[in-house]
C-alpha cells in the first residue's frame, strides 16, 4: 500500500462520491472534472454497478448524443427511474452537450422543486469547460470534485504495480493507468499517449472553445513545454522559439488553457508578492510525464543513458506530483541562486532541491540562501536512494525520489 491518500486520488474521490450519493436526494449536482484517461468513466460505471437498476449511465460523447432531444430523453428516463425511490443519473463528458450548464440547471431546479429523489453526477475532461459553465449559471447548485493524474502510490494500490517499479515508471512512462499494458513497448506506448490523451485533450477539449484563435500556436506552445520540462522560460523566449507568432498576452493565455486542461502547469516564481509572481517567467511542468514521452520521438531518458535529460524529467515528475496532490507549487530564483520548488499546502511548507547523481554541499548553496530568506519553510533535498549523506551533512533533511513519489511529504 502507498503511504498516504490525497484528496484528489481515485480512491478518495470514489469514497466522497459514494458518501454524498448516500445522502437524501435530491442533493447538489456532483461535478467531477479531471484529465483524460484517469478513471472518471470507470468510476461512473462502478457507481452504476453499486446502484444497479436505480442508475442510468449516459455519455454525451457518444454518437447518439448528436440526435435531437437525446439529453431530454435521458433525463426523462432518470426521472421515471426515481419514481420508485432514490435513483442516480450518471452523465459522462457532459460538456459536449450544447449549452450544457443552462440545460442541467433547468432540469436540476425542476427536480428540487418537485422533490424528486434523483442524484446527478456529471463528468468532464476539461476544467475550463466545466468551470466556465458552472461560473455562469450554476452557482450554489453543484459541488465540484477533481480527479488528478495518478501517482506512484495509486499504481501500487490500484494496479498492483510493485513498489520498487512504480516510481521509475511514473518518471519514464507517466501514471496513466491505461498505458500500463504498453510499458514494455515504447513505440506503442507513445502512440497511445498521443492518440488517446494528447490529441483529444488539445484537438477536442481545448480547440472547441471560442477563445482559441490560433490553434497552431497553441499546439506549438504545448510542444515547446514538452521539450523543456522543468525549465524556466520567459514569454519573450517562448515567442522567439515559435514558428507561429503571437502576442505575449496570447501565449500567457494559451498556457492557462493548457493548465485548465490538466496538461501543463506554468509554475510562477515565489517572491511573497502576488504582483511580482504574476510578472515572473514561468517554469513549465508537464502534469504527467507520459505527456513528455508522447510529445517526443526520443526514447525515455535514463540516469546512465541520458543523465541531463533524466534530471529534467525527474524534477518535472517531483513538481508535478506536488501539483497533482493539490499543493501550491512555485520556484525561487535570485541570481545567482535558485531552488527547484517552493511547495506549500497540507504537506506543510517546503523549499525543495532535486538532485540526481553525485552532489556536494557546495551544490546546495541556493537552498541554504533560500532557507535563510524564507525561515518559515523547511529545506529539503530529493535525491537518489543512498545519496542522502551530503544533504544531511549540510544540515538539510533529505528523501529519496522513489520514497517521495510514493508518499509525498508530511507536514
Amino acid at each position: 500500500m502507498s503511504d498516504y491518500i490525497e484528496s484528489h486520488t481515485y480512491c478518495s474521490v470514489r469514497g466522497l462520491l459514494m458518501g454524498r450519493l448516500g445522502e437524501r436526494a435530491p442533493g447538489k449536482i456532483q461535478l467531477l472534472a479531471g484529465p483524460r484517461q484517469v478513471g472518471k468513466t470507470t468510476l461512473l460505471h462502478e457507481i452504476a454497478a453499486e446502484w444497479g437498476g436505480r442508475a442510468i449511465f449516459a455519455s454525451a460523447d457518444a454518437p447518439e448524443a448528436e440526435l435531437p432531444g437525446w439529453a431530454d430523453g435521458i433525463w426523462r428516463r432518470a426521472v421515471d427511474n426515481a419514481s420508485a425511490g432514490p435513483a442516480v443519473l450518471l452523465l459522462d463528458e457532459v460538456h459536449f452537450l450544447p449549452d450544457w450548464s443552462r440545460w442541467l440547471k433547468a432540469r436540476h431546479d425542476e427536480v428540487v422543486r418537485k422533490k424528486i429523489p434523483l442524484h446527478t453526477v456529471a463528468t468532464g475532461s476539461s476544467a475550463l469547460d466545466l468551470g466556465a459553465g458552472t461560473r455562469e449559471t450554476m452557482a450554489g447548485r453543484f459541488e465540484k470534485l477533481s480527479l488528478h493524474h495518478w501517482g506512484a502510490g495509486a499504481l501500487v494500490d490500484l494496479l498492483g504495480v510493485k513498489r520498487a517499479e512504480a516510481p521509475r515508471r511514473v518518471v519514464t512512462c507517466g501514471g496513466y493507468p491505461g498505458a500500463r499494458q504498453f510499458w514494455k513497448d515504447e513505440a506503442r506506448l507513445r502512440s497511445y499517449l498521443r492518440d488517446a490523451i494528447v490529441e483529444p485533450a488539445i484537438g477536442r477539449d481545448i480547440l472547441q472553445l471560442e477563445q482559441v484563435r490560433k490553434p497552431a500556436l497553441l499546439r506549438q506552445i504545448f510542444a515547446l513545454a514538452m521539450a523543456h520540462p522543468a525549465e524556466i522560460l520567459s514569454l519573450e523566449k517562448m515567442a522567439g522559439s515559435l514558428a507561429e507568432k503571437g502576442a505575449l498576452e496570447t501565449i500567457a493565455h494559451y498556457l492557462d488553457l493548457l493548465r485548465e486542461a490538466y496538461l501543463v502547469a506554468p509554475v510562477p516564481k515565489w517572491s511573497g508578492d502576488e504582483i511580482r509572481r504574476r510578472k515572473s517567467p514561468p517554469k513549465l511542468i508537464a502534469l504527467n510525464n507520459g505527456l513528455l514521452l508522447g510529445g517526443t520521438s526520443l526514447p525515455a531518458p535514463g540516469p546512465q543513458t541520458d543523465p541531463s535529460r533524466w534530471g529534467r524529467w525527474l524534477e518535472n515528475a517531483c513538481l508535478a506530483h506536488a501539483w497533482n496532490a493539490g499543493q501550491q507549487v512555485h520556484y525561487w530564483r535570485a541570481e545567482p541562486w535558485e531552488v527547484d520548488g517552493v511547495i506549500q499546502g497540507d504537506w506543510g511548507r517546503w523549499i525543495v532541491e532535486v538532485k540526481t547523481g553525485r552532489y556536494t554541499a557546495a551544490d546546495l548553496k541556493g537552498l541554504a540562501v533560500a532557507s535563510t530568506k524564507f525561515p518559515g519553510f523547511s529545506p529539503l533535498v530529493i535525491c537518489d536512494p543512498g545519496a542522502e549523506e551530503p544533504a544531511e551533512a549540510a544540515g538539510f533533511r533529505s528523501i529519496s525520489w522513489p520514497d517521495y513519489l510514493l508518499g509525498g511529504l508530511k507536514a
